[in-house]
């Protein structure tokens, strides 16, 4: 069985939502009995990856109070050296949507992710994605599109594997990309 820990929802982005896509998406492509989810938080995220779980899904911008005029970070250095070291141990890492949002892009976090969020236009717009059938583990159809918050991003293309490209009518971007690190760790 694969455990799976899922760190979900923030201001912008309720956990509710993010936990029936998840949900829908293993009942749809896996047995219940392949894989255990378990929903956890940040508060408790240093404690529960000793526990090796196989995966970690972060679903979570980085800022608590994006509102407010003293705005607050939850991810700190120790933490994204523990999640760099979790992964180099063999873990896997999905940075799942806002699971890139505002975190610096001169952090570990995202020097382990070799990407970051840059900005997304505040209208949703129909969002093409489409697989790059050389580079993608993808199963399934190699366009879809939706409406959806456009993510620009900023991508080290060299020093990954980009699978998956997104255009609209604010422009295209990269959407997808993965690497192993470590030993036998993977970033998604």
């Amino acid at each position: 069985m694969v455990k799976l820990l899922a760190i979900l929802g923030d201001y912008y982005h309720p956990a509710e939502w993010a936990k029936e896509s998840l949900e829908e998406a293993v009942r749809t492509n896996f047995g219940r009995e392949e894989v255990q989810l378990v929903f956890g938080s940040y508060e408790t995220l240093k404690h529960e990856l000793l526990d090796q779980p196989d995966g970690v899904i972060l679903f979570k911008e980085n800022r608590l109070n994006p509102t407010d005029e003293l705005v607050r970070d939850w991810m700190t250095e120790d933490l994204a050296s523990e999640i760099t070291r979790y992964v180099q141990k063999g873990g896997g890492w999905l940075a799942w949507h806002s699971g890139l949002a505002s975190y610096s892009s001169e952090s570990g976090y995202t020097k382990m992710l070799r990407g970051s969020f840059l900005y997304h236009p505040e209208k949703h717009q129909v969002v093409k994605y489409s697989t790059i059938e050389k580079n993608s583990f993808l199963p399934g159809p190699s366009f879809f599109e939706f409406s959806d918050e456009h993510y620009f991003v900023q991508c080290d293309e060299a020093n990954t594997n980009v699978f998956l490209q997104s255009e609209s009518i604010d422009g295209q971007a990269v959407a997808g990309w993965s690497h192993s690190l470590g030993k036998e760790g993977y970033v998604v």
